[in-house]
């Protein structure tokens, strides 16, 4: 059994950490809900385990390596509110894959940005974020390849 990773985001620094590890995360439009009475903004993300991955290893899966995906519950509290951009909510299965997630370049916000420009702005005063792993890995021969444009 791998031990399930739980972070929690309170600045900038700590984003760029879940950043880290949400980059290329696959994440279906219907698998990211906002709840305006809680306040909290709410996404299950499918995320690949870069931090088990061969650091070695390149964009083609060598003969023999597996490398691994895990969904985890992504959590933004404090959100006050939510846009959307290039995101089309009527297609719930469409998986988007994530780029980075960080401060709000208009400030007081943090940006979700997602590969065919989609973009989902949360207004929020403070960075309150928690990751946590759901279940088990699975194995994948599939390693994202950013060379190529490839996403995941």
């Amino acid at each position: 059994m791998t031990s399930a990773l739980k972070l929690r985001a309170a600045d900038a620094e700590d984003l760029a950490v879940v950043s880290s590890v949400l980059q290329d995360a696959l994440v279906p439009v219907g698998d990211m809900e906002y709840f305006a009475g809680e306040k909290r903004f709410v996404m299950v993300a499918n995320r690949f385990r870069w931090e088990a991955a061969d650091a070695d290893g390149g964009a083609e899966c060598r003969q023999g390596t597996i490398f691994e995906r895990v969904n985890c519950a992504v959590t933004f509290e404090q959100v006050d509110g939510v846009r959307r951009q290039n995101i089309d909510r009527a297609d719930a299965a469409k998986p988007l894959s994530i780029l980075t997630v960080q401060p709000s370049e208009e400030g007081n916000g943090i940006d979700l940005v997602f590969s065919g420009k989609g973009l989902i702005r949360l207004a929020a005063a403070a960075i309150d974020c928690r990751l946590e792993d759901m279940d088990e890995p699975w194995p994948t021969r599939h390693r994202p390849d950013h060379e190529a444009g490839t996403g995941a």
